[in-house]
């Protein structure tokens, strides 16, 4: 039995000290709990049919979402969108309790389950993507983590269990002994350095093991040696499992090791305070000079992060340290990543997480996360900005390519190992050619994933192009092919093909891999610096949205006249003249700081032709606007408006789900829609704490309120369901009721549509997303939309009918992009044939 999950037989003592001193180092002791192994399942192969896509098809999942589903039988058919059927098959668990058969491959197992008593039990799975729990979806395991535990409530007599699987898959259940667990499976935790004391921060999972939203849970932590720590935890939704934050205070230690920190769940407070769970982990103790990680806040969604460090060797010098930032392969982890160098003497190497080993390529969440870590390590470290350095190897090497164009002014040089070039050249996924007027918008949204289209962006720093020649995993194409790009316009890179070497290669006998730690790349990194953006006369920027990349330099792209299509700028200046130049290309507002220009006064600007004089300025530091009028510019006198998009708020959908997003589920509807938004609302939750090391706060629609203006929202349900949708959405020109949608002026019917849509959200740089439909057809539609999965990308809105899983791409009604002001008239939409 997973001992996370046992119970402490300790009274309630009134000292928060007391309660976690008396614990044993390992548990308190606990009551055996009877457990469950599912052994026997039925099965039906090659269901599913999705990839890097918003669309899908699946006849299982449209029987459930239509309401036609029901427990299948042996030698039961299904029958596939083609008309073709598949057989539901018995299938069995080896000895070690795992499903290993045909059968499972990219289909569904359905297992009844009796359990010995109703009541709370505790999910372990492995394999699956998800589980549908007595028709409740929840989260799933495919990476085979081991770390996924769910409170689910079973009932008396048979329960269904049916998981999406991939190929093999493992489950079992054990009863749940305390209302509240912890779950030290996937902890988030820093090292402490020696000689210095801690004042930080960890994360935990903790399990909510009853029907009701626990509200006064607290975490206390003590360090050996040190003072306990009590954390008040936020509310947890009934049978959640959330990873929470919780404070740490260490002591200074005089030696390395380890340091045992101790855990108590406690509820309520002083002489009402219960203990519910205890536990215990042991932190690393690094000398300073080892590597070590960091753990950090993340403006995300507040949850707890951490990166890897390797310090330098030996003294930097007067300007600061250089910074190293290192993006990890697919499975590795970030400290694992700053482990295979070998310490330099000039500078710190840093390597955030992308969330998640896995995590995202790089792109979405894991390049947010690499810009975050980025800026923290260089608050924290005091390193010096003009040497500033991108490198990562496999998956990392494509997150070097593809940082290094959306933000071309932050790195001296960059320096890609086995990187491919982009989802679309090695993964199969992303755009493809014909389709739909709606498939073709949608797909448009996916286009800062073609990092091959911003390559002129590489022209602002040095490119270190490393490879090895027999590599069977990223085949040595990519990198040629992107030699083969820079070689049309780029006159300072480096491209290194490694003869007889593979993927994972070392050819020296230094410490630190080659293949990452390449001495030559260091060496070509060392001779780079970024020019002072005072000292910068000409800008050449390219990106496909302000909201994934805006700057370079001082050129800034507010606004574009049409959305996800490339826009360039080309700019150059005269300071003695102080005069501006240029060129640009699907550009509506743009922006000019004046970094450039010695000290105030009048300033000319001639952009596409069209000569702007006798503008008043400000000096170095001030801004300049400008917008597109017709085919003329004309100087704007503020920033973007409340009412206006910016690169900090413009859509599209998944740009919602940052800046301390919540999630607000509905209490407004039938008990069936409100019971579907709660569900929605956790699922998602799970999904982002299982893909992006999430922690997301929940909260019903009568206390939206209280979060306040500065976070961004995801809203659940339609305007009949969810109360805060009044508040929050009274004005937005789409609006979602039971039985009908209007986008504008356009109105669709029916109880089987959903909507995905993003609006501006109450501050300049917050969104509120909404997944909505409806009727319970359209709102169950939306609960395994992807967007969580990187490559996948979806508009401002978008609007499908459940036809979308029974023949695809034929699902999708509408698409599209509101307007620069916010509006459906100004923007672009794509309707479906006779929507």
């Amino acid at each position: 039995m997973n001992r996370s999950r046992r119970r402490s037989s300790l009274p309630a003592l009134p000292a928060v000290v007391a309660l976690v001193s008396l614990c044993s180092p390992q548990r308190c002791p606990a009551a055996p709990a009877d457990e469950v192994v599912v052994r026997r399942a039925l099965a039906v192969p090659m269901v599913l049919r999705a990839g890097r896509s918003a669309t899908r098809t699946d006849a299982v999942e449209h029987q459930i979402v239509t309401g036609t589903w029901s427990v299948p039988h042996e030698g039961d058919e299904l029958t596939m969108p083609d008309g073709s059927t598949r057989t539901w098959k018995t299938v069995e668990a080896n000895a070690d309790g795992w499903f290993e058969d045909d059968a499972l491959w990219g289909g569904y197992a359905h297992a009844a389950i009796t359990p010995p008593e109703p009541g709370v039990w505790i999910l372990e799975a492995q394999g699956h993507s998800a589980v549908y729990v007595n028709g409740e979806l929840r989260v799933g395991d495919p990476y085979h983590n081991g770390y996924v535990q769910l409170p689910v409530a079973l009932h008396a007599g048979a329960n269904d269990l049916l998981f999406l699987v991939g190929r093999g898959f493992r489950a079992s259940l054990t009863r749940a002994v305390s209302p509240a667990l912890l779950n030290l499976a996937d902890p988030t935790m820093p090292d402490l350095i020696v000689g210095r004391a801690a004042d930080t921060w960890g994360a935990v999972v903790v399990l909510n093991a009853t029907g009701e939203t626990a509200r006064d849970l607290s975490l206390v932590s003590l360090a050996e040696g040190g003072q306990a720590v009590r954390t008040p935890l936020p509310p947890l939704l009934p049978l959640a499992t959330r990873k929470v934050g919780f404070r740490i205070a260490a002591p200074a230690r005089r030696e390395g090791g380890t340091l045992r920190l101790r855990l108590a769940l406690v509820s309520g407070s002083g002489a009402g305070q219960r203990t519910l769970d205890v536990g215990r982990l042991d932190l690393r103790v690094r000398r300073p000079a080892e590597s070590r990680k960091v753990t950090f806040l993340s403006a995300v969604d507040g949850s707890v992060q951490y990166y890897g460090v390797m310090p330098p060797s030996g003294q930097p010098g007067c300007r600061g340290p250089a910074l190293f930032l290192t993006l990890h392969g697919a499975g590795v982890e970030a400290i694992g990543q700053a482990d295979a160098y070998s310490p330099k003497s000039w500078g710190y190497l840093v390597a955030p997480t992308n969330r998640r080993p896995y995590g995202f390529d790089w792109e979405d969440w894991g390049r947010w996360d690499a810009i975050e870590v980025l800026e923290e390590a260089e608050r924290t470290l005091h390193t010096d900005p003009s040497r500033v350095y991108l490198t990562g190897h496999s998956m990392g090497g494509h997150g070097v390519w593809h940082l290094g164009a959306c933000f071309p002014d932050r790195f001296a040089a960059i320096g890609p190992s086995a990187g491919w070039a982009s989802l679309m050249s090695y993964g199969g996924g992303g755009p493809r050619e014909g389709g739909s007027p709606v498939e073709k918008l949608i797909r448009r949204t996916s286009s800062p994933s073609d990092t091959p289209a911003l390559a002129p962006n590489y022209a602002h720093h040095g490119v270190y192009v490393l490879h090895g020649a027999d590599d069977d995993n990223v085949p040595v194409r990519e990198a040629r092919s992107w030699v083969e790009r820079l070689t049309r316009f780029h006159r300072d890179f480096v491209y290194h093909e490694q003869p007889g070497a593979g993927h994972w290669w070392d050819v020296s006998d230094e410490p630190g891999a080659d293949c990452v730690d390449w001495a030559p790349m260091f060496d070509f990194f060392a001779r780079h610096a970024v020019p002072c953006t005072a000292a910068v006369r000409r800008v050449q920027f390219a990106t496909f949205s302000p909201s994934v990349s805006a700057d370079c330099h001082w050129v800034t792209v507010e606004t574009q006249l049409r959305a996800f299509e490339l826009s360039t700028v080309d700019i150059g200046v005269d300071p003695a003249s102080r005069r501006f130049v240029g060129t640009t290309g699907n550009v509506h507002r743009l922006g000019i700081r004046l970094d450039a220009l010695p000290a105030a006064g009048p300033v000319s600007v001639e952009l596409d032709g069209c000569p702007l004089t006798g503008i008043d300025a400000g000096g170095p530091g001030s801004e300049l606007r400008f917008e597109r009028v017709g085919n003329g510019w004309r100087v704007c006198a503020r920033p973007p408006s409340s009412v206006e998009k910016s690169p900090r708020r413009g859509g599209p959908f998944k740009e919602a789900f940052r800046n301390r997003v919540a999630f607000v589920y509905g209490t407004g509807g039938t008990a069936n829609e409100n019971r579907w938004s709660m569900a929605k609302a956790r699922y998602d939750a799970e999904a982002f704490w299982y893909r992006a090391n999430g922690s997301v706060d929940i909260v019903a629609d009568t206390e939206a309120r209280e979060l306040g203006p500065d976070r961004s929202i995801i809203l659940y349900g339609n305007a009949d369901t969810n109360r805060a949708w009044e508040v929050l959405l009274r004005d937005s020109p789409v609006q979602v009721r039971r039985g009908s949608l209007r986008v504008g002026n356009r109105r669709l019917e029916g109880d089987d549509l959903a909507c995905l849509f993003v609006r501006p959200g109450a501050s300049s740089d917050t969104h509120v997303g909404v997944v909505a439909g409806t009727g319970m057809s359209g709102l169950r539609l939306t609960e395994r939309m992807p967007y969580f999965v990187s490559g996948v990308a979806l508009p401002d809105w978008t609007v499908c009918r459940t036809t979308l899983l029974s023949r695809g791409t034929e699902g999708l009604v509408g698409a599209g992009f509101f307007g620069n002001d916010w509006s459906v008239e100004a923007g672009e939409s794509a309707w479906a044939e006779g929507a």
